[in-house]
């Protein structure tokens, strides 16, 4: 007799973890039987060097997805989300810093009809240096992205399924998953959770993942504002310097031949004629912009717009 299909996926991207896999298999498992409906365990090995996947043998039930190497933690969320069956994905670390005790916290926002919960760790157990640069991004995130999100670093969230559909995940974007689903108009909480110190194993975190999240956080900006009319800013932009570098040489043009200025020595007549070209390239991007944005919207089979459900009466 074949398992149930699962309700319930936890998804767990794992990179140098064998000291902590065993606890945190052991911990998942706990809670999900506690809350008693059918689950699977997912973790995703992001080409480990040390004896990770080897301590993960024997554990049950596992599914154990292994990179060739070392993807980033945003392809294994990726890998993993896309390998899950449950209607309710669950992702965290795989450090033992999120706790999945907190798992019904979680739920209980998606049983009263939000499509995702995102964990804040308003109690966080790390280095003075990460939380400020946490809290930096954090600040930057509500100015650009405003998801009204507080830690969109915590890995500790869940979907339902349907969100995913047609996404992809790429760079650092998993920390702003919430933003790119609430674009698509799901509806989006945040509820505190706990945090623990790391013992086992050292953070994977750097300025190098700080400076990609925060160019993936310009690019969400741009997609939140601009995706459905990219062609009104370029266009518009376009336009502004076309006229603006038209007034320029007008200017000149009449200074010229009305007052008899010399312009041999003066600057203006070639701003005036780089604001046109710039103005043409602005415009002539906005439009390229504008079909890619169609096709990308064509090929994945959707549009702008997502439907939540049809009523018939």
């Amino acid at each position: 007799m074949e398992d149930p299909k699962p309700l319930l996926s936890a998804v767990v991207p794992l990179y140098n973890e064998e000291g902590n896999v065993r606890e945190l298999h052991r911990r998942i498992k706990e809670s999900f039987d506690k809350i008693g409906k059918p689950y699977e365990i997912v973790f995703v090995d992001d080409g480990s060097g040390d004896a990770t996947v080897e301590t993960c043998k024997g554990l049950s039930p596992l599914r154990l997805i292994r990179f060739r190497k070392n993807f980033g933690q945003t392809a294994a969320f990726d890998a993993g989300i896309k390998a899950s069956k449950g209607d309710i994905i669950i992702t965290m670390d795989g450090d033992l810093q999120n706790d999945p005790a907190d798992f019904p916290l979680l739920l209980a926002e998606i049983d009263s009809g939000y499509d995702v919960v995102s964990g804040w760790r308003h109690k966080r157990k790390d280095t003075f240096m990460k939380k400020f640069f946490s809290r930096t991004a954090n600040l930057l995130r509500g100015l650009l992205i405003k998801d009204g999100i507080h830690d969109s670093g915590c890995s500790l969230k869940a979907f339902r399924r349907e969100c995913f559909d047609g996404v992809d995940l790429f760079g650092e974007m998993h920390r702003f998953i919430p933003a790119l689903l609430l674009l698509d108009g799901f509806r989006v909480t945040e509820v505190k959770v706990s945090h623990h110190p790391r013992i086992h194993g050292k953070t994977n975190y750097n300025w190098k993942r700080g400076i990609k999240g925060f160019v993936d956080m310009v690019f969400l900006w741009f997609w939140r504002k601009y995706s459905y009319r990219s062609l009104h800013l370029f266009g518009g932009t376009g336009i502004a310097s076309i006229f603006l570098g038209s007034f320029v040489l007008l200017w000149m043009f009449i200074d010229k031949v009305f007052f008899g200025a010399s312009l041999s020595e003066r600057i203006w007549p070639l701003v005036g004629t780089l604001l046109i070209l710039v103005g043409v390239q602005l415009f002539v991007f906005g439009i390229l912009v504008d079909t890619a944005v169609k096709t990308f919207y064509r090929q994945r089979g959707r549009m702008n717009y997502s439907v939540r459900d049809v009523v018939n009466s």
